[in-house]
């Protein structure tokens, strides 16, 4: 019976043991856990709206420091959990640093896309809407993230471009600036009128009220060509309005010209038989 007593006591010692060795700190770390999960959360919308009442800065740029604030602290809620265990959390961050390293050296092109995506995020040379040109392509921007900027073309291509490509080189923002300037190059003949012509071009553009009046619309002779007397145009209007109204001026000088009967010249080939 002595030895039954024994038998139950070691086995409630063990039980007592496996509780205060294991079962205490699972405990807290699971209590670690919640609890960090839940401060996370908290410094994500503290910092997300911290930043929304400055009213400076770009939705894109509130939405990663608030991830990056989340996730910074979840490391470091990692790190405690696992130092409930005994685990050396100064050895795991020397490994991970070494394993980062590695990883680095592995993946300089998809760092280097994630470096270009932070500056493009933070220094916001376009935004989500404009129409840019960038790293080799044209189009309306749709989205930027950390490693790839995406595009839809004028002719409704999607297409996504890493983020070094268009951070190293120069970048068009054609939705930047309100206003646009247009420049047209059209031609008359060596025998028109080119004071006659020049103003036939004036009252063309000061008959569209999407032509601006400052700056003064230019209209000069830009080029005396092989067969024609080049006329320079520039003018300016709102951004909206660039293409349709180069269009429209191009068919409109047109038009006014003929009516004028001022020429605009065309090559002009003479195919010549000559019998054997």
């Amino acid at each position: 019976m002595e030895n039954v007593q024994t038998d139950i006591q070691e086995y409630n010692d063990l039980i007592y043991q496996a509780v205060t060795d294991f079962g205490l700190p699972l405990l807290a770390a699971i209590a670690i856990l919640m609890g960090g999960l839940w401060i996370a959360g908290i410094a994500q919308r503290a910092t997300t709206r911290t930043l929304d009442r400055t009213g400076k800065i770009d939705t894109t740029i509130t939405l990663f420091v608030g991830n990056m604030a989340k996730y910074l602290v979840i490391i470091m809620v990692g790190m405690a959990v696992l130092d409930q265990f005994g685990v050396e959390t100064t050895s795991l961050v020397a490994l991970i640093a070494a394993a980062g390293l590695a990883i680095g050296l592995a993946l300089q092109g998809t760092l280097a896309n994630v470096a270009a995506g932070v500056m493009l995020l933070f220094f916001r040379p376009f935004k989500v809407g404009q129409y840019i040109e960038a790293g080799g392509v044209s189009g309306t921007v749709r989205s930027i993230s950390l490693f790839t900027t995406e595009f839809d073309s004028s002719d409704n291509v999607h297409i996504i471009v890493p983020n070094s490509d268009i951070w190293g080189a120069a970048i068009k923002n054609f939705s930047h600036n309100t206003t646009r300037r247009i420049e047209l190059k059209i031609g008359i003949g060596y025998d028109d009128d080119i004071d006659k012509a020049m103003g036939v071009v004036g009252k063309v553009l000061s008959g569209d009220a999407r032509t601006h009046k400052e700056p003064e619309p230019l209209i000069v002779v830009g080029n005396l060509g092989e067969s024609s007397v080049d006329l320079l145009i520039r003018f300016w209007c709102d951004r909206g309005d660039s293409s349709a109204l180069k269009w429209d001026m191009t068919k409109a000088i047109k038009e006014a010209f003929d009516k004028e009967s001022i020429s605009i010249p065309y090559p002009h080939r003479v195919v010549q038989h000559i019998d054997g």
